[in-house]
């Protein structure tokens, strides 16, 4: 899992089917200081995220489990809102 900042929605009208009614997000990744880190990505939301929160997301063939038993074409999932971290 990776920390992000959600940035932006995404408005598709033309996409796969599979993704019809699932909410895309624009997140940039970020390390535990807070400070951006590589570049920023498209992820589907699972869990009701929105613009300005942090959060965390899956990559990979673990980004389509959260819709179980569909499988949308995803290889990054927000799985989870942050309510607040700590670092030693």
């Amino acid at each position: 899992m990776q920390l992000a900042r959600v940035l932006g929605e995404v408005v598709s009208t033309m996409k796969d089917e599979h993704l019809t009614g699932l909410k895309l997000l624009v997140v940039q990744p970020i390390a535990a200081s807070g400070e951006s880190t590589g570049r920023a990505l498209v992820a589907l939301d699972s869990v009701g995220a929105g613009v300005g929160e942090h959060v965390f997301f899956v990559r990979g063939r673990e980004a389509a489990f959260p819709f179980y038993p569909a499988e949308p074409p995803t290889d990054a999932t927000i799985v989870g809102i942050v309510d607040h971290w700590t670092t030693e």
